[in-house]
Formats: C-alpha cells, structure tokens, sequence
C-alpha cells in the first residue's frame, strides 16, 4: 500500500520511525518547508533518517497513494486539503490527524469529498511519544469502520466513535480546555511565584490544600511541553476556542491559554537545564524580559 504524508513534523516522523524500514520504503512525503531554502535541507534530511521519499511538490507525493495523513499544524489544515485534495487518487483515504476544531474537520472533509476522496477524522490523544505508531487514535465519519482495520494493520492503535465527522475530535478539543489550559494556568502562577520571592510559600500551601497536585514537578513537566511545542499548542487552542464558539459556549478561558502558549514557545531556554521549577522559571522569566525589551 502506497502511503504519502503531508506535514514531515514531529508526529509524522513518530509514526513512519515506529513502523520502520519495512513500511518506510512505500511512503512518499511533502512538507511546505521544502519549498523554503533556509528549511528544505532539514526536512531532506529528516526523510533520509526515516528512509522515505522527499518530494518536491505535493503532486509528486501525492501521485500513488492510497493513504494520506496530513499531519500539518492546526491552522493548516483547513488550506492543505484544499490545495493538495486536486492531487488525490480517487478513492484515496484523508487521514486528517491534525488538532482541529470539528466545524474545521468538517471543511475538510467537503473539499477532499468534492475532489473524490474518502475523508477521516483522527484524533491523536496522546503526545507521540514514547508510543509513536502505537500512540491512541479516535476515529470519527463514514469512512472510520471500513478504514479502522486498514490502520490497525500497518498496525496504528485505533477506536471508532461512532457518529459523523468530528466526534472523535470533539472529544480531543474539550479534553484539551483541560490539558493545554491547565498547563497555562499552571505557567502563570509558576512564574508569577517565582518573579514574588514566594514560591516556596505559594508551593506548600497548593500542596496542603490539593494534596494530590504537587505543583512543582508538574510546573517543570508543563514548561517542558510549552517549550518545545508552544507554537503547535496555541494553534490547538485556537481551535478549541472555536469548538466551544460553536456549541454555543464562551471560550474565555481556552482563548487565553493561548497567549501564555506562544510566550514560552518564544522563549529561548532550553527545557532540560534543570528538573527544579525555580531554576527553570527564572529562565523563563528572563528570556521573556529580554523578549520585551
């Protein structure tokens, strides 16, 4: 089975990785990066670790296959489909992996439907790793039964949600008010505790209070995640501020996670110089006041 993907990122590098050489010799890829040439070498080089085909247009990668995964940014999707669905095989299966809001997978899926494709909802649930191809994917739309049992075989881990287009990734967005939102409240007080001289203070009395919160270490796992993946994460976000918009519910709270998601994105510090939320913190702290000035 001919497989391309759209998007050679961190999701789409787990999961050709996880299969390995076996499965990596029938996939093509195209990421828009190639087209730049401060990045092109980066995702060449990326496709040759993987032992995939880089492809200079999505036409080319797109030519044979079967299966596509986009794995693209939030803010992406949308436009990918509609610039790449003319390339489709007919009868090539979409898999849109990206963190969408459902109204957004829905646009997606009338544009791969109208070029003759079969459009899925997937969502990822998990960060990729440790599990890679194994990490925990929903499926949602007319075409998750029959296409369930094509992933599992590559093997991917998959469950339907039964129902239309999008369930599966408004189970993904609402669970993130929770994760992503927890994870900028969590920066704010942090960091707000830190700047105070009180974080020792600020500290213990969550932790008397909430014993089951220890928010120190999970101040350090938060910034580690924001760190690395805040640009991706704020693109997320916009997209559950969206989902509630469209259930009729406010979003103030989704909507402000993503500012605090592009600042430590921003910031230059590397996640790893201490597992202390102090030391990380401070950090933090001074590459914002460099970044404001």
């Amino acid at each position: 089975m001919k497989i391309a993907f759209i998007g050679l990122g961190e999701a789409a590098g787990a999961v050709i990785a996880g299969w390995g050489a076996a499965r990596a010799a029938a996939i093509s890829a195209y990421d828009i990066k190639s087209a730049e040439v401060a990045t092109a070498t980066e995702i060449t080089a990326r496709a040759q670790r993987l032992g995939i085909v880089a492809c200079g247009t999505a036409r080319e990668a797109l030519a044979e296959a079967e299966l596509v995964f986009c794995t693209v940014t939030a803010d992406q999707a949308v436009a990918a489909a509609r610039d790449y669905a003319p390339h489709l095989l007919p009868g090539a299966a979409w898999l849109d992996l990206n963190s969408c809001a459902p109204g957004s997978k829905r646009v997606s899926e009338g544009v791969i439907a109208a070029a003759g494709g079969r459009y899925l909802d997937v969502a990822v649930m998990e960060p990729v790793f440790p599990k890679r191809h194994l990490v925990p994917c929903l499926l949602s739309g007319p075409y998750a039964e029959d296409l369930a049992p094509v992933l599992e075989g590559l093997p991917m881990q998959v469950r339907v949600v039964p129902g239309e287009t999008g369930r599966a990734s408004a189970i993904k967005m609402i669970r993130s008010v929770m994760v992503k939102g927890l994870e900028a409240l969590t920066a704010e007080c942090a960091l707000a505790a830190v700047a105070a001289g009180v974080e020792e203070e600020v500290f213990a009395s969550l932790r008397d209070g909430h014993p089951q919160i220890d928010l120190a270490p999970r101040a350090v796992y938060n910034f580690e995640r924001c760190l690395r993946h805040g640009a991706r994460r704020a693109a997320e976000m916009e997209e559950v501020a969206l989902t509630l918009t469209e259930l009729g519910l406010p979003n103030a709270m989704s909507a402000a996670s993503v500012p605090w998601q592009r600042h430590l994105a921003a910031c230059d510090v590397d996640p790893e110089i201490s597992g202390e939320v102090g030391v990380l913190a401070r950090a933090i702290l001074d590459a914002m006041d460099q970044g404001a000035r």
